[in-house]
């Protein structure tokens, strides 16, 4: 989904498509909610047509409803999807083996941080349903991570956008380059991670994979 019809999106319906985008990837759809929220915080300092505050309470509010509908999905429902559409998607044995071994150590702490990061965002509420994460210990750390990601993504959006007529295209050059060489570098750095947590996987949980409930 371009940039350009997020944005007629959000000329047309506002609040609402900040609401939805969030929302909808939070539960574990792959839309792009950041980009919505970002593209409203502009949207917000170049014309003011949106009130940067209420993108931010929006946002908020749409991470952590969508994030415990996703939860619920994963506990209740979570063995049933895996088992018929897991490798459809990229969920082999070993990265659903992963996934029961990061919940069962830090489990609040990958709630927390997967609200930062683009591909744990969309997921991780559902991992932490499935992998039997308590209930209390998620909602606090969803909770805190989404609203801290909501008001740093919206003012920080919001300021760049009041910024953007007077620095003029250069630094958005600047900035797309700089942020292409950080998902390369991340890319490189979560390759090799992965190794070294699927062997730690392996360990802790040797033989053939089993989804089973843990506690964190």
């Amino acid at each position: 989904m371009s940039l350009q019809l997020i944005n007629h999106l959000l000329a047309s319906y506002g609040y609402l498509v900040v609401f939805l985008f969030v929302g909808l990837e939070s539960v574990g759809l792959p839309l792009p909610g950041e980009t919505a929220l970002i593209a409203a915080g502009v949207y917000a300092g170049t014309t003011h047509h949106l009130a940067v505050g209420v993108v931010a309470l929006v946002a908020a509010v749409a991470a952590v409803v969508g994030d415990n509908v996703g939860y619920l999905l994963g506990r209740y429902g979570g063995t049933r999807l895996v088992t018929r559409f897991g490798r459809r998607v990229g969920l082999t044995p070993v990265r659903l083996k992963v996934g029961r071994y990061l919940f069962a150590r830090h489990g609040g702490k990958v709630v927390f941080l997967g609200r930062f990061v683009t591909v744990l965002r969309t997921f991780a509420a559902f991992f932490a349903g499935l992998n039997g994460m308590r209930r209390s210990r998620f909602v606090l750390a969803n909770t805190v991570g989404g609203v801290l990601w909501a008001v740093a993504c919206a003012y920080g959006a919001y300021a760049l956008g009041g910024a953007a007529t007077q620095v003029g295209t250069l630094l958005l050059v600047g900035g797309l380059a700089l942020t292409a060489s950080l998902v390369v570098t991340l890319a490189v750095v979560l390759k090799h991670s992965m190794r070294r947590l699927e062997a730690a996987a392996e360990a802790a949980f040797p033989g053939q994979f089993a989804i089973a409930p843990v506690r964190s």
